[in-house]
């Protein structure tokens, strides 16, 4: 009798006791790095009389460097797009730079090579060092650089939603920001624009790879 009454209570214990073991293990945080959360980043609204073919109030005056900043922001994420998706599908390969394979510093310095922003190549900590971090508001922006497991690997930030990065399996991909990615992100860094001022021009037959030392020997 005493069995029939004893079984019952331990299984309902021992239930509870590994539901709250369980949400114990969802909330801590063992390796004590930081978890970022995604926050959507405003959409740009064209002003009237830009997109809608009404003409502009003759009234309204528009700083010049503003009208130059934005002009040189949307050629950038036009171009640094294309480049991307140029290479999407291009094999991982440790210590490469193209134009046929890729590891993840590679894929960024060719990237912004490609639409002629010029900077020393080298591994991805070499680029947390090298560019200054951007404001809250701009981390999930295009074009920024987003680093993960301990500055080992490096991506370029399309939106909140996801990035391109060489993967050591897949390649050059689009991945989403999902809970993996989230987890292992050590910050970001911003490339400044000012190189970018020359007019755009055709693209040429791919350069040869620039091969240099990296410290990418982080699985991913």
């Amino acid at each position: 009798m005493t069995v029939r009454i004893l079984f019952p209570r331990l299984l309902v214990l021992g239930c509870a006791l590994l539901l709250t073991a369980g949400i114990v293990a969802q909330t801590n945080n063992p390796d004590d790095r930081p978890r970022y959360a995604v926050h959507p980043t405003a959409a740009i609204t064209p002003r009237k009389g830009d997109a809608d073919g009404e003409p502009r109030d003759a009234n309204e005056r528009v700083p010049e460097k503003a009208t130059s900043a934005s002009s040189l922001e949307a050629r950038f994420q036009e171009e640094l797009l294309t480049a991307l998706e140029s290479h999407v599908g291009s094999p991982y390969h440790f210590n490469r730079t193209g134009p046929d394979f890729f590891d993840c510093s590679g894929l960024v310095w060719r990237a912004f090579q490609d639409i002629g922003i010029d900077f020393q190549r080298g591994p991805a900590s070499s680029y947390w060092a090298m560019f200054s971090a951007p404001p809250e508001a701009e981390q999930f922006k295009f074009g920024t650089l987003v680093f993960f497991s301990g500055l080992s690997h490096v991506g370029i930030v399309v939106d909140e939603k996801g990035f391109y990065h060489s993967a050591r399996h897949g390649g050059v991909m689009y991945s989403p920001f999902n809970d993996y990615w989230l987890s292992r992100i050590d910050g970001f860094r911003r490339v400044p624009l000012a190189e970018l001022t020359m007019p755009a021009v055709e693209k040429k037959a791919k350069p040869a790879a620039v091969v240099a030392i990296t410290d990418e020997g982080t699985p991913r």
